[in-house]
């Protein structure tokens, strides 16, 4: 951990930052092309279909984070052995919960549309979607734990590659298939089925070295048990978090549809945001557990500071673009000016949420990092229990309450975080 150096920080974080930049781009893409069809059912029965599907495999995502902290300890206390053991039971999770989501397709599919209704022709197109690419969950839910393990030993450039190529191959089939072929939805979800298997084939090879790598038991019952507590913790916070951004749209669409929609436009500010700083996030996760790993209290601290000093940086620079920016980013998103004026209305609280949330984020990494999950799981319970009163205290002052609660929300999970620091440095001390 000597050479621990802001090159190095940048060395994690950039390639992470340009793979998260094709996220959105991808589902830009199967927009325009279904879009091409140039009927309204194709392109709602795509879009219900993705979000049913990213609930589906949201609660998996614990396998991404879980992989990271526990990756990053092994590795920085040379046991490669764990480290590949533990790549072995995070792909062995995934292969069994993709599977079972396969299994059930049918009752889940039924299920997710009765809580998220559309029309007969939609629903029904949307249902073909899913049929087809529920077959790709095993492959998905897998490429999160191959994200994770590579996070952790600094090859955030494989993930990029990963990344790149997976969603550069749908792009190209969706175009193959769509406009080439007139598959229609069909050709969007078999593009993007064929895509997601082959980016596990990708990283499958990029992650050969733990996949040989021998010395540790797969299947040791006291590692498994803490896997599973790590996960488990992850899991539960994920599940608050999300809560609490849910109840911020659902609460939004009682005040109105000028609220709703002009919440839903500032909310993407949020995922831009979270996109570009997440990073230096994932950089603390594995600088951190490496130095947890060895043991090196003063590499920890190290390493907190010159992420977080990262993190703080972009921040700020965030929301400095945001208060140019973001007027003109509005109006690219909307040309209804009822919403452009209430937007802009409400803009200066995601000019400072950057700031107001950096924070968060940045423990977030730490503390996985440092595999204190417990310390995450409640400290995100303790701010879901302050969003819920401040929303209470501040419902009068309409959607300006529901904006400062969920600013409350992170300046909460950032202080209650910043409390329980120091357990982390404690518990490398000599016993």
């Amino acid at each position: 951990m000597s050479d621990l150096t802001h090159a190095r920080v940048l060395r994690i974080a950039l390639p992470i930052v340009a793979a998260n930049v094709t996220v959105p781009l991808l589902g830009l893409v199967d927009t325009a092309v279904v879009g091409q069809l140039g009927l309204a059912a194709p392109i709602g029965a795509v879009g219900l279909g993705a979000v049913i599907l990213s609930v589906f495999y949201w609660m998996f995502g614990f396998l991404r984070m879980g992989t990271t902290g526990l990756t990053a300890q092994a590795h920085g206390a040379g046991d490669t052995g764990e480290a590949g053991a533990i790549l072995k039971r995070g792909l062995l999770i995934a292969a069994a919960a993709g599977l079972v989501l396969v299994a059930l397709q049918w009752p889940l599919i039924w299920a997710a549309f009765r809580v998220t209704p559309g029309s007969v022709q939609v629903e029904g197109m949307a249902a073909t979607y899913l049929h087809i690419r529920i077959w790709g969950a095993p492959a998905t839910i897998a490429m999160y734990a191959l994200t994770g393990w590579l996070i952790a030993i600094e090859r955030t450039r494989a993930v990029l590659v990963m990344q790149a190529v997976t969603n550069g191959a749908n792009v190209v089939l969706d175009l193959w298939f769509v406009l080439g072929l007139g598959w229609g939805v069909e050709g969007v979800a078999l593009a993007t089925l064929i895509a997601e298997w082959s980016g596990l084939a990708l990283g499958l090879w990029l992650c050969r070295a733990g996949l040989v790598a021998t010395g540790a038991r797969v299947f040791d019952a006291v590692r498994l048990r803490r896997m599973a507590t790590v996960n488990g913790h992850i899991m539960l916070r994920s599940i608050l978090l999300q809560g609490c951004f849910t109840a911020f749209l659902f609460l939004s669409s009682g005040r109105g549809d000028l609220t709703i929609a002009s919440n839903q436009i500032l909310l993407q500010f949020l995922e831009i945001t979270a996109y570009l700083l997440d990073g230096f996030a994932f950089a603390a996760e594995t600088l951190v557990g490496q130095a947890v790993g060895r043991r090196l209290r003063p590499s920890l601290a190290r390493a907190v500071r010159l992420t977080s000093l990262w993190g703080a940086g972009g921040a700020v620079l965030m929301g400095v673009v945001f208060a140019l920016a973001g007027p003109w980013i509005i109006d690219l998103m909307t040309t209804a000016p009822d919403v452009r004026i209430e937007a802009r209305h409400y803009l200066p609280w995601v000019v400072l949420a950057p700031v107001l949330g950096i924070a968060a984020w940045m423990f977030d990494g730490i503390y996985i990092g440092a595999t204190f999950t417990r310390e995450m799981l409640l400290t995100a319970a303790f701010a879901a229990a302050t969003y819920a009163l401040s929303v209470w205290l501040t419902w009068p002052l309409g959607n300006n309450g529901l904006w400062l609660s969920l600013m409350i929300f992170n300046v909460a999970r950032g202080l209650s975080q910043a409390v329980l620091y120091p357990r982390i440095p404690r518990s490398l001390d000599p016993a």
